[in-house]
């Protein structure tokens, strides 16, 4: 009986650890949510391209305090709503703000669904700029020029406009505390293609990532737009991928 009260703590524990790692997590057809750190979860959809067909998109959530903020809406207006529904319902914070990375579907998609539930967006002014010329449906409401600092509770957020890449507008959005970048189409997984080029500068590609780096050197996490997340590691290969004559 001594055996058994001893170890029931431990047993409570164990439970306490599982529920709350069940909770932090979503697994569906449309959309999963992965922990990365305290805090710090990659959300994925999905998106059908006749070139590359059924392709995982990623985006970040950061949770702090009462407070969330979402990098990168899911694909279509449905599966944010299970994003935001999840963050609200099962995490039990306020979004504060959704922050769009560059101006293709895969980043801004579901925006509407965000501002339906009159959560405030954010973008590069030139991702607004070309999001409009190329007849997206629902628009960043707010333009910022070069840079853009947000809190989620008490931690600072840094948004910023590196140079050209995959697209003219893209940004990268870093998280000092947590040491997590989240680099978008900008930066790409170990091992992958060259992918979309459609609206890339190659020939400043690898610069810009150089410029990344150097700005944030102590960096732990990088999570890119698709595929797994690494290290610096994703930093170097990008750079390399795009260095001239390759």
């Amino acid at each position: 009986m001594r055996t058994f009260l001893w170890l029931m703590p431990l047993f409570l524990l164990s439970a306490c650890v599982f529920l709350k790692k069940n909770t932090q997590r979503l697994d569906t057809e449309t959309l999963k949510i992965q922990p990365l750190t305290e805090g710090v979860f990659v959300h994925i959809s999905y998106f059908n391209s006749e070139q590359f067909g059924h392709v995982p998109c990623n985006g970040m959530v950061y949770v702090r305090g009462g407070e969330a903020i979402v990098f990168d809406t899911p694909t279509d207006d449905a599966v944010s709503e299970i994003l935001i529904h999840w963050i609200e319902k099962r995490l039990k914070k306020r979004i504060k703000a959704v922050v769009i990375n560059h101006f293709h579907e895969d980043c801004l998609g579901g925006l509407g669904a965000f501002h339906a539930h009159a959560i405030p967006s954010f973008a590069n002014r030139l991702t607004i700029e070309l999001a409009q010329s190329n007849a997206v449906k629902t628009l960043p409401q707010h333009a910022f020029d070069e840079s853009l600092s947000l809190t989620c509770g008490d931690r600072p957020i840094e948004n910023r406009f590196f140079g050209e890449g995959h697209t003219r507008d893209n940004i990268v959005s870093y998280l000092p505390v947590e040491k997590t970048l989240f680099g978008g189409c900008l930066i790409k997984t170990m091992n992958a293609g060259k992918g979309n080029l459609a609206d890339a500068n190659t020939a400043s590609w690898s610069a810009t990532v150089e410029q990344v780096k150097r700005a944030y050197p102590d960096v732990r996490f990088v999570i890119p737009g698709h595929g797994a997340t690494g290290s610096v590691e994703l930093l170097d290969f990008t750079a390399r991928l795009f260095q001239e004559g390759r």
